[in-house]
């Protein structure tokens, strides 16, 4: 299976390498806020643009960080009243297609 990185680096090397260095090593890595809590706003902020591609790595993300199911299940929740009913439902299932990957 190929992943979005990698086509990424076939497609747009440029972007491929400014989303390593810059997005995952420069931003990611700033001590001002936890992975956790970076973790925990770019679910949300993916759940309320309807993003599901990049949620889809970012719940794993997010969970890796240590975010919980439940607490992705209250971001869900929580934006459904900001963000739109259909657009948090939308989310749930692609966190159940990240947990099933996951086992």
């Amino acid at each position: 299976m190929t992943t979005s990185r990698e086509i990424m680096q076939e497609i747009a090397p440029k972007l491929a390498e400014l989303t390593n260095d810059v997005v995952f090593g420069d931003i990611w890595e700033r001590p001002e806020l936890s992975k956790r809590d970076r973790s925990l706003m770019v679910v949300a902020v993916l759940t309320a643009l309807y993003r599901t591609d990049q949620l889809r790595g970012h719940i794993g993300r997010a969970l890796d960080n240590g975010v919980t199911k439940d607490e992705i299940a209250e971001i869900f929740t929580h934006m459904a009243f900001y963000a739109g009913w259909p657009t948090a439902a939308n989310a749930v299932r692609v966190a159940k297609e990240v947990y099933d990957e996951r086992g």
